[in-house]
């Protein structure tokens, strides 16, 4: 027999390799700095209210992973644009269920438990009078943000509890949403 044969094969469930995850959570226990991360994206505008966001890569552990997606986003006829792409009010309620999505999944995964159905619906409102500048008094972004989960396998209603907390607990994009993000802005005006 050869030695591809005798390995073990990775356990899986819900199309997530648990022995990489564990073998990550063992690395970051036993080294911190394998856990850092470090993201970018680059946005330039497409004329009109459509830009294009590039992603070139990330950083983890202090190694460089290339990465070639690219984002459009555009806004709805009503607000100017030419309503030929989502809208950044609709990236950034699609990232928070993504990475939300990305929790659940790997949460049961973790603890053997196969999904059937994971559904996350997001609402939020904003008042134009806010981003019109037309209210000082209106805040032009949400106030709130309401989500509903709907999950489906073969967990008790108990065990899906206590990964919902967990997902709360360490969803980055939730703590981003949930919590005041230091913003450090820099103009550059071109000559």
């Amino acid at each position: 027999m050869n030695a591809v044969t005798n390995m073990p094969k990775p356990k899986i469930v819900n199309g997530i390799n648990v022995d990489d995850i564990m073998a990550l959570v063992a690395d970051v226990t036993a080294n911190p700095a394998k856990g850092m991360t470090t993201w970018h994206v680059a946005t330039s505008w497409a004329g009109q209210t459509r830009s294009r966001s590039e992603v070139t890569g990330f950083v983890i552990g202090g190694t460089r992973v290339d990465r070639r997606f690219t984002l459009e986003a555009d806004e709805p006829l009503e607000i100017g644009g030419t309503n030929t792409k989502a809208n950044p009010q609709e990236y950034l309620l699609a990232a928070l269920n993504a990475c939300m999505t990305v929790g659940y999944v790997a949460q049961c995964a973790i603890r053997g438990i196969s999904l059937e159905t994971l559904e996350i619906e997001t609402t939020g409102d904003i008042d134009l009078r806010g981003f019109l500048g037309l209210d000082p008094a209106v805040a032009p972004g949400y106030e709130s943000l309401r989500y509903t989960v709907r999950i489906k396998g073969n967990a008790t209603k108990e065990q899906f509890t206590e990964i919902h907390k967990a997902v709360m607990a360490t969803s980055p994009n939730f703590h981003n949403l949930a919590k005041p993000v230091a913003l450090k802005p820099t103009l550059v005006v071109v000559d």
